[in-house]
């Protein structure tokens, strides 16, 4: 049997309503009862009935964020800055790991998971823009990426292609004539590889350097040994390279320890630049210059217009179309590249 609040309060000695202003983190309950009700809680196990408190309200305080791979550090740092936006606005949030396959992705737009939540951030990596008309669902939903736009939903973005550019031009601005850009993806006419991949060639073309296909490194996935094999293969051909865009920055520290293994020096031999602004770009020897994207603006932005678009649902108000939020990106330049 579940315990109930009933329980709690009976163990703790103190009435219902005492124990459900603890659960729900009111202010005014004296610090010496908060403590007995507390220890009930937590030696007879009771968790909160979110299914029955959101049937009362109309809202859970939950909000969902579906990520295609946890493991990768962006999407590890972007989910701890909604859960840190989140929380300052009071609700929780429940992550969902789609493993970016298309059929999971689909599979969550209609997942009766989401009754448990009041509204969805989606970050998906497999759908395409024939998708589309999956995102005109019946819940608040805040997409976030480069896979799909146009749609009905608010859309969070960055300015992938004006980011690459400045990225590949900080490189050329430093020296570099014959840069590598590493993270490709064959085929691809959508989705941050093909932007970003653009944003370098435009840089390029600006300078007025080739456009060199052998230059241009394509993978798989995003993961650091990607980068470091695709660095590898790069120099076995005998490329001549002075500059290296990792399209993220686990491809461009993967790209970093095959370039040392080689022999290469950093930034004496090659340039190096990635992209996401990760924790780790601090700590790498030497440190790794990257492109801030603005993670913690898209994290508030966001939590702030899935939480406006929760409340306009509740009140009835006639849903407004989406909208798209493009966020702000800087050039962080480090030892890599000095």
């Amino acid at each position: 049997m579940a315990v109930t609040l009933r329980d709690v309060a009976q163990r703790a000695g103190v009435s219902i309503k005492t124990v459900s202003n603890v659960v729900h983190e009111r202010q005014y309950v004296k610090d010496s009862t908060r403590e007995v009700v507390q220890a009930a809680i937590d030696e007879l196990g009771y968790r909160p009935n979110l299914s029955a408190r959101s049937l009362r309200s109309g809202r859970s305080g939950v909000i969902g964020l579906a990520l295609p791979e946890v493991r990768l550090p962006y999407f590890a740092e972007l989910a701890d800055s909604v859960i840190t936006e989140a929380k300052e606005r009071g609700h929780t949030v429940l992550i969902e790991q789609t493993g970016a396959e298309v059929s999971s992705e689909r599979e969550l737009l209609r997942s009766p998971r989401l009754q448990l939540s009041d509204g969805l951030i989606f970050s998906p990596l497999a759908l395409s823009q024939a998708d589309v008309g999956l995102l005109d669902v019946d819940y608040p939903l805040v997409l976030l990426g480069e896979r799909i736009f146009d749609g009905p939903c608010d859309h969070v973005v960055m300015d992938n292609v004006a980011a690459a550019r400045a990225a590949t031009a900080h490189l050329i601005d430093t020296g570099c004539r014959r840069i590598a850009v590493i993270g490709g993806h064959r085929d691809e006419d959508q989705g941050s590889a093909a932007l970003r991949l653009r944003g370098y060639q435009q840089a390029l073309q600006a300078a007025g350097l080739p456009l060199d296909e052998e230059l241009v490194a394509y993978v798989g996935l995003w993961h650091r040994h990607d980068g470091a094999e695709a660095m590898r293969e790069l120099l076995a051909s005998g490329v001549d390279v002075d500059g290296v865009f990792g399209m993220n920055d686990t491809l461009a520290l993967g790209a970093m320890r095959a370039l040392q293994d080689a022999g290469l020096g950093i930034p004496g031999d090659v340039r190096v630049i990635g992209f996401d602004d990760l924790e780790e770009t601090r700590y790498t020897a030497p440190t790794l210059s990257s492109v801030d994207p603005g993670r913690m603006e898209i994290a508030q932005t966001a939590v702030q217009v899935l939480l406006e678009r929760i409340e306009e649902r509740l009140s009835g108000t006639e849903r407004a179309p989406g909208r798209q939020h493009t966020t702000s990106y800087r050039v962080v330049s480090r030892e890599s590249s000095a």
